[in-house]
């Protein structure tokens, strides 16, 4: 299965925001579905992080220093720009390490940061997301997650649920604190 380049925000998920409201009426007819999200396989884990956007893109946005606050990205090398291949290592709970080479897909300043890697041949892939959904000019919800799709991806990802699940806990965990230490550092 294919990935088509995500829209912005949430739109290959077909929800406004990382969990935002979903529009429901009962007058549906004339009006096209809600988008479909990519089908496959979803890990994911969510983190309120008491902190603006920009703080948390910030940490996100610098790739260099993921190797002083990331436990599951312990290195992480490249540009974030669309199209571009970044070099990183995987650490998962329980698993050995794995160097990979995703390609960015999208990113919004201050709200997103999607990329694909491809496995076996294309019969593994997987879209990675890290989102950021402001609920206040100093509160926000991180939606950290991977879709597996492709010809194996969806059993690989039912396999690899738990370690991956544990990973974006402890990354989530890593970049609230992080962020909410710099967010307070600058508030004095």
């Amino acid at each position: 299965m294919a990935f088509k380049t995500p829209e912005l925000k949430a739109a290959p998920f077909g929800r406004t925001g990382s969990m935002g409201p979903k529009l429901m009426s009962l007058k549906t007819e004339g009006k096209p579905p809600p988008p479909k999200g990519p089908k496959g396989f979803r890990v994911e884990d969510r983190i309120g992080v008491q902190a603006p956007a920009e703080v948390i893109w910030e940490v996100l946005y610098d790739l260099d220093r993921w190797s002083e606050w990331n436990p599951t990205y312990p290195r992480a090398a490249g540009v974030i720009r669309i199209g571009e291949q970044l070099s990183m290592t995987l650490a998962l709970p329980g698993q050995a390490r794995q160097e990979i080479r995703p390609r960015v897909l999208e990113w919004v300043p201050n709200e997103q940061l999607h990329w694909q890697l491809s496995l076996l041949g294309g019969t593994i892939k997987t879209l990675r997301y890290i989102e950021i959904e402001a609920l206040s000019a100093t509160g926000c919800v991180v939606d950290n997650g991977e879709i597996f799709g492709g010809l194996m991806g969806a059993s690989l990802g039912r396999r690899m649920a738990g370690p991956v699940r544990r990973g974006f806990h402890a990354m989530n965990e890593a970049l609230k604190a992080r962020a909410e230490a710099i967010w307070n550092e600058r508030r004095g």
